[in-house]
């Protein structure tokens, strides 16, 4: 998600910080057998039960040796996993089928082979699968160039991103990180590396675009680049009526990148949308917060928050907050670190798109703020109807006397996809569900603050349990693979087109033909 604090004293962050989790790497070498392996939201927060070693490998070799020696050693028990970023929320990442031996990529982070030559409207760079978007954007960036939109949030890995099919919001450009792949070196599941090259007509390759991380450990990426760019970032504020009403596909289509925050209990939208412009015109270096937060802003988030597990009024207060916060740009000028109050904000590409950390700031899981989450893609076609079957959740609620809010730093997240097309990714078509795809997907993205207090369950906790099974039942839906609970994967499996799972079923076999990298959401789809 791509979810930025807000400017100064800004106790948005702070819930922000409450909604994202992150795997810590305080696992290390060899572990006791059923030890487990958390998300980044540390201890308590695990993403797999079983781990019996955890790897560091630096360079490609190193993986594809561990990886034969577990194989030989452990023969058909043999359960492998690779650990990029962590951009995790749930218990998904491994299978309870045993022992998992995890391989960390964070240190398998080489860039070369940038090719863009003076000119040129697009070039390549070959990375490996542990660089990090921040580390490529800072590379291109010095050299004149960026990934364009495929791309995602700073503290995200490449290879784990493509795995599981991570996505920017735009309708008109390419905006899955998978679109900007040209081709895939894979670890399989017998220790070697297979090459898969683009093509659209190979089932391995549209397995490999979004494969969940079950054919094997992606290495390398050779990724499409082109000539950096600057950018601007604007924002409205729309009321609730004119979005489910109106034209939800004109809001996006025409911009790079485009999303909409939407305010519940305030009934309005932030609109935010993103293009080129000129460089030469525009001297700012905008820097967008992505996750940056104060410890006193983090402590009056979490207050506000915790309290709001027994209180309405504590959760309509922080709405009321973190939509006025939101309402001004959550940037600084990058050369000098002064707050930027007015839109629209102009800088480079991922400085404006993504950002970062604040200097002398923490990201906001480092205060102990964690979440709940849901996300769920439609049919752009079924946008508006969409959005007014959760409105009439939210009023069904209300008409009980219980007050719903949105408890996270910027509302309700919803973005929206290009089609692209492949086997499990959310923005793919040619399904046979009947649904029309073709135009895009609209994402519904719903983040919530886990409180830290009592059974740390949510205020009317039964809201979103109906609120995800009323949307999985109702609409043609596809989720998020890092995002959702084993339970919704369970739900919405049946919206997964059956002939695409087979195809993907027969690569995974190909590749992984004993189940070395299985994984929860593998056997929950039925690929095993």
């Amino acid at each position: 998600m791509f979810g930025l604090a807000g400017n100064s004293g800004a106790l948005l962050p702070l819930l922000a910080t409450s909604l994202i989790p992150c795997l810590h790497s305080t696992n290390a070498g060899l572990v006791s057998a059923g030890s487990p392996y958390n998300t980044y939201d540390g201890e308590g927060f695990p993403s797999c039960y079983n781990v019996s070693e955890i790897h560091r490998p630096k360079s490609v070799d190193e993986m594809v040796s561990i990886v034969k020696k577990v194989v030989a050693r452990d023969g058909d028990k043999a359960r492998i996993r690779a650990a990029g970023k962590g951009h995790m929320w749930y218990d998904t990442m491994c299978t309870d089928n045993g022992t998992t031996v995890l391989i960390q990529t964070e240190e398998v982070a080489g860039i070369y082979e940038f090719d863009l030559p003076e000119g040129a409207a697009e070039g390549t760079v070959v990375i490996d699968s542990g660089v990090s978007f921040f580390q490529l954007a800072q590379y291109l960036h010095d050299r004149g160039a960026s990934v364009g939109y495929t791309l995602t949030n700073w503290n995200i890995s490449f290879g784990g991103s493509i795995a599981m099919g991570a996505h920017r919001s735009s309708i008109r450009e390419d905006s899955m990180v998978a679109a900007g792949a040209l081709s895939l070196d894979i670890v399989d599941g017998r220790g070697e590396i297979r090459h898969v090259e683009r093509d659209n007509e190979d089932d391995d390759w549209l397995a490999a675009s979004t494969s969940l991380g079950l054919l094997g450990i992606i290495a390398r990426i050779k990724l499409k680049i082109y000539p950096d760019t600057k950018v601007y970032a604007k924002q409205d504020i729309l009321d609730e009526k004119d979005v489910l009403d109106g034209d939800i596909y004109a809001l996006i289509a025409p911009y790079a990148t485009a999303n909409l925050w939407y305010w519940p209990y305030k009934r309005k939208f932030h609109h935010r949308y993103y293009d080129v412009v000129d460089a030469k015109q525009y001297p700012q270096q905008g820097f967008q917060n992505t996750f940056s937060v104060t410890a006193v802003e983090a402590i009056a988030a979490r207050t506000i928050l915790d309290s709001g597990k027994y209180l309405a009024t504590s959760n309509m207060l922080a709405e009321e907050i973190f939509y006025g916060l939101w309402s001004e740009p959550n940037f600084r000028e990058k050369t000098n670190n002064t707050e930027i109050k007015n839109w629209p904000v102009y800088g480079w590409n991922y400085d404006v798109l993504i950002g970062g950390l604040y200097p002398g700031q923490k990201a906001q899981w480092d205060y102990n703020l964690r979440a709940y989450t849901l996300e769920l893609a439609f049919p752009i076609p079924l946008a508006n109807a969409m959005l007014k079957r959760v409105r009439s959740l939210f009023d069904a609620e209300l008409k009980k006397g219980i007050v719903m809010t949105s408890t996270y730093r910027s509302g309700i997240n919803i973005k929206f996809g290009k089609p692209y097309f492949d086997f499990l990714g959310q923005v793919t078509y040619n399904t046979s569900d009947g649904a029309d795809w073709s135009k895009g997907v609209i994402m519904f993205d719903f983040p919530s603050f886990k409180p830290t207090v009592g059974d740390k369950k949510r205020f009317n906790e039964k809201f979103y349990t109906n609120l995800a099974n009323t949307l999985i039942r109702e609409f043609p839906c596809r989720p998020h693979w890092t995002k959702n609970t084993r339970e919704v994967f369970a739900q919405s499996a049946k919206h997964i087109d059956p002939t695409h799972l087979a195809k993907f079923k027969a690569v995974r076999e190909k590749f992984d033909p004993r189940g070395v990298y299985r994984s929860v959401i593998g056997e929950i789809l039925g690929l095993y």
